[in-house]
């Protein structure tokens, strides 16, 4: 049964979720269509452009994304705490940006003389407008509204861009994080659009590489050539509530590893040296292997972590389990 998504996002729980939105139909968001001969490559760029102009209004961090032909995935995190230190006026600010103001508001903000209950029904409607800043949902659909007009305008025609809601998993911990962020950034190389991380177009993971190398010429070309690249969360948190335990080379060097165990000459092989944040993570190789191979048969679990954190999360939505327990339980070994 479909839930409301204020079922599945729960910020006391965790801050971090996986989003997915797909076309409807399979139809393409970017990408050439054999069929039709058209080339939408350059909504690609559509994608990221909406995404960093809503990362300077909403609280809300990118960890990972990748634009592929027909769907976008991000991992999202939420900084609930910032948007808390906001003045009412920021927080008006920063609506203003995508809707309209009422004029009882502008008028509070300006000053002018107006009687108690009004100052109080503008404070409430700021309030409102806070809570909607850290709403994933809200997110989400300033988002794909967006882009649905904007394609739907190119395209000359009216109807639903989008096959539905957008779908959403919570990442109860750094294990799940580091899962799914891999599966996100291996998106092109799965479905053979690309052979290695760096030529991965439209992903986090070559950001990532690009700002990491930027004193070579090439790849501050690269970065120059692409102004709509979005702000990326670093893999070192810096003290966030759910603080990673990884750096950004090693999580580079997990997905090398990765992405190449699972190239077709090569599927299964896993190389001799592993990657130390395996270890650390106690997350079983092989499993994870597996899952980040075939993650997209996941979607339907709403909630990936470590079984005691699936438990708790389960208990603060008022359900008995979330689907996905056992196989999480045997791929994130136990902290013991």
């Amino acid at each position: 049964m479909t839930r409301a998504r204020r079922e599945l996002v729960h910020l006391e729980t965790t801050s971090y979720y996986h989003c997915i939105s797909r076309c409807v139909r399979r139809a393409f968001l970017c990408g050439r269509d054999v069929h039709s001969g058209r080339d939408f490559e350059h909504r690609r760029g559509w994608v990221l452009e909406r995404v960093r102009e809503l990362q300077s209004i909403f609280a809300v961090e990118v960890c990972a994304y990748a634009v592929m032909s027909n769907h976008y995935h991000l991992v999202l995190r939420v900084d609930s705490e910032r948007a808390g230190e906001w003045s009412d006026d920021e927080v008006a600010a920063r609506w203003a940006r995508l809707f309209s103001r009422p004029v009882l508001v502008d008028r509070v903000l300006r000053g002018e003389r107006v009687s108690d209950a009004e100052r109080d029904a503008a404070r409430r409607v700021i309030a409102e407008w806070r809570t909607r800043l850290v709403d994933l949902s809200w997110f989400m659909r300033s988002l794909n509204e967006h882009l649905a007009r904007r394609a739907n305008q190119e395209d000359g025609c009216k109807g639903r861009f989008w096959e539905g809601r957008f779908k959403c998993q919570a990442l109860l911990d750094e294990a799940a994080v580091l899962t799914c962020m891999s599966y996100v950034d291996l998106n092109p190389i799965r479905a053979g659009m690309a052979h290695t991380p760096e030529d991965s177009n439209f992903t986090s993971v070559r950001q990532r590489i690009l700002e990491l190398s930027v004193g070579d010429g090439s790849a501050r070309e690269s970065l120059q050539a692409c102004p709509d690249l979005v702000s990326l969360d670093a893999c070192e948190s810096g003290g966030h509530a759910n603080d990673f335990v990884f750096s950004t080379p090693d999580y580079l060097e997990l997905v090398d590893w990765c992405g190449r165990a699972i190239r077709e000459d090569k599927r299964g092989a896993i190389p001799a040296g592993m990657p130390s944040i395996l270890a650390r993570l106690n997350i079983d190789a092989q499993r994870f292997l597996s899952h980040v191979r075939c993650g997209r048969r996941d979607h339907q679990v709403v909630a990936m972590g470590r079984q005691p954190r699936m438990r708790e999360a389960a208990a603060r939505l008022g359900r008995n389990y979330f689907k996905g327990q056992a196989q999480f339980a045997r791929l994130y070994l136990s902290a013991d």
